[in-house]
C-alpha cells in the first residue's frame, strides 16, 4: 500500500496527529505539510489529511488544497479544534471537508481538541460574537494528548482494514 500523509497545523496539535497517523501507517509512506505537497495530482492507495478548524471550517490552506486537489483514492481525514470533541461545530467542519472532495473515497474521520494558543484565545474573546467553541477551549488544554492518540491510531487502523 501506497500512503500520503499531509497536514497543516499552526501550533502542532496537527502535526502530532500527523506523525501518529505516519508511524501507523504500513508500507510505502510520504509525510508533508501542506503546502509542501509536490503535486496536487495524487496517486495513492490512501491519502490522510489533517487540518486544523478555523471558522468552523478546515484552515484556509487546506481548504484551498481540497478544492484544488485531483485524488481518485481513499482518504482519511484528522483534525484537532478547541471545540469539544464530538461537539456540532466539530462535526460540521468535517462534513465541509467532506464536501470539498470530487471523487474520493471518505474511509473514516477522526478529530479530537488541541491546545488553543493563548494569543489566539485572548484575540477571539475580544471579538463582539466569540465563536461557538470558546467556552470548550479552556478543555483543550494538554491535547492531543496519549489517548487521543492511541484513539486516532484505532480508528484509522479500522478505517484502512
Amino acid at each position: 500500500m501506497t500512503s500520503l500523509i499531509i497536514y497543516a497545523s499552526q501550533s502542532g496539535n496537527t502535526q502530532t496527529l500527523a506523525k501518529a497517523v505516519y508511524d501507523s501507517i504500513e508500507g510505502e509512506k510520504e509525510i508533508y505539510p501542506i503546502d509542501q505537497v509536490p503535486s496536487h495530482d495524487l496517486h495513492y492507495d490512501l491519502v490522510a489529511v489533517g487540518f486544523w478548524l478555523q471558522a468552523g471550517k478546515p484552515d484556509p490552506k487546506t481548504e484551498a488544497f481540497l478544492k484544488e486537489c485531483k485524488m481518485d483514492t481513499k482518504v482519511f481525514f484528522f483534525a484537532t479544534h478547541g471545540a469539544a470533541k464530538g461537539s456540532d461545530h466539530a462535526k460540521a467542519a468535517m462534513d465541509y471537508a467532506i464536501s470539498l472532495l470530487d471523487r474520493a473515497e471518505v474511509v473514516g474521520t477522526y478529530s479530537c481538541q488541541g491546545e488553543v494558543n493563548p494569543k489566539v484565545l485572548e484575540k477571539v474573546k475580544q471579538k463582539d460574537t466569540p465563536p461557538p467553541w470558546i467556552d470548550d477551549a479552556v478543555y483543550a488544554v494538554g491535547h492531543p494528548d496519549d489517548a487521543d492518540i492511541a484513539e486516532l491510531k484505532a480508528v484509522l487502523k479500522k478505517a484502512v482494514q
